[in-house]
């Protein structure tokens, strides 16, 4: 009903930076919210930044001035940029989109996408 396709990780130097991308495509009649989240082995997965609107975002701690998450409503897509990276940014960072389909809002989530950021 709802496919959502990651794209934009890697391997980066500390203090690089990276930006993912997350298209999200299907039958549904609109998105809601939509968010990233990130994983490392042994964790459990923790939300690193979401957005409603351009006026509603919100922000893990450890990302808080590094990172920025955005969207484009025509295509669907959520974006984060990522900036300042550190080592313990590494993780397998996950899209996740709440979507409406047939009257029914559910939460979706892509593959996922494996950001290394070596020190």
């Amino acid at each position: 009903q709802v496919q959502l396709v990651e794209s934009g990780g890697g391997l980066v130097e500390a203090g690089g930076s990276l930006r993912l991308s997350c298209a999200a495509s299907g039958s549904f009649s609109s998105i809601n919210s939509m968010a990233w989240y990130r994983q490392t082995p042994g964790k459990q997965r923790e939300l690193v930044a979401s957005i409603i609107s351009s006026a509603t975002t919100r922000y893990s701690d450890s990302v808080k001035g590094r990172f920025a998450i955005s969207r484009d409503n025509a295509k669907n897509t959520v974006y984060l940029q990522m900036n300042s990276l550190k080592p313990e940014d590494t993780a397998v960072y996950y899209c996740n989109v709440a979507a409406r389909v047939r009257l029914i809002t559910s939460t979706y989530w892509g593959q996922g996408t494996q950001v290394t950021v070596s020190s």
